[in-house]
Formats: structure tokens, C-alpha cells, sequence
């Protein structure tokens, strides 16, 4: 079974992203975060559409 979310370190080893870039992009409005008690999760599904709109451009 898939991961619904990743944590920020799983999201940027599944994406390529930089950490740095990955916290840009959420401060930017480009990703949004799920706060769940003190875990901060990426949405699988908003990191691949991220993935797709920069691979489009």
C-alpha cells in the first residue's frame, strides 16, 4: 500500500527536491502542508501535482 503523506525528509527523497526548495515552495503557496499534532506532512497527491505543473512549464 502507498503513502497517503510523506514527512518533509520522506517528500524530498521521493521528489528530488532540495529541503531548502521544499520549504520555498510551501512558504510560496506552491505546497501546501498538513499539520497533524506536531508532524508536518506533504499530501502525496500535492507533491505529484507540483511535480507535473513544473514538468509542464
Amino acid at each position: 500500500m502507498s503513502k497517503l503523506s510523506y514527512t518533509i525528509n520522506e517528500a524530498v527523497e521521493a521528489s528530488g527536491i532540495g529541503r531548502t526548495t521544499l520549504y520555498e515552495l510551501i512558504k510560496a503557496g506552491e505546497l501546501t502542508p498538513v499539520k497533524i499534532g506536531t508532524r508536518t506532512l506533504i499530501r502525496r497527491c500535492d507533491l505529484e501535482a507540483l511535480l507535473e505543473r513544473r514538468l509542464a512549464a
